[in-house]
């Protein structure tokens, strides 16, 4: 398996490896512990930064940043501010970020019929 980079892969790796490349870039740009939480929340409607933290109540803000800057960089979140004071800012999903939906759905089903029960 190919080293990623901040660059992402080789051209090299994505031509010997082209059956295994789209598990290794969709992997890639989901890595991270708050990436498919931070998608799922945003699923449904735009959503401002204290909405994300507040929902993500255990995230420290340093980390929700980073996530939301790479999430931003891959194309998958489109970050607005709005000209008010004090600034305003809300993060919504590009057509790119909506297509990875239908996975985080399926993870959320998968979840539910094979996590922990809780009556």
């Amino acid at each position: 398996m190919a080293k990623i980079c901040k660059d992402g892969f080789g051209k090299d790796f994505i031509k010997e490896q082209r059956d295994v490349y789209g598990i290794a870039y969709t992997q890639n740009i989901l890595s991270g512990r708050w990436k498919y939480l931070i998608l799922w929340f945003l699923k449904d409607k735009e959503r401002r930064y204290s909405e994300i933290k507040a929902f993500l109540w255990d995230i420290s803000q340093g980390s929700l940043t980073k996530q939301l800057r790479e999430l931003e960089t891959d194309g998958l979140v489109k970050r607005e501010v709005f000209p008010e004071v004090p600034p305003r800012v809300e993060y919504s999903l590009t057509m790119k970020g909506k297509e990875l939906i239908p996975i985080v759905d399926l993870m959320e089903d998968y979840g539910k019929k094979f996590g922990e029960k809780i009556e």
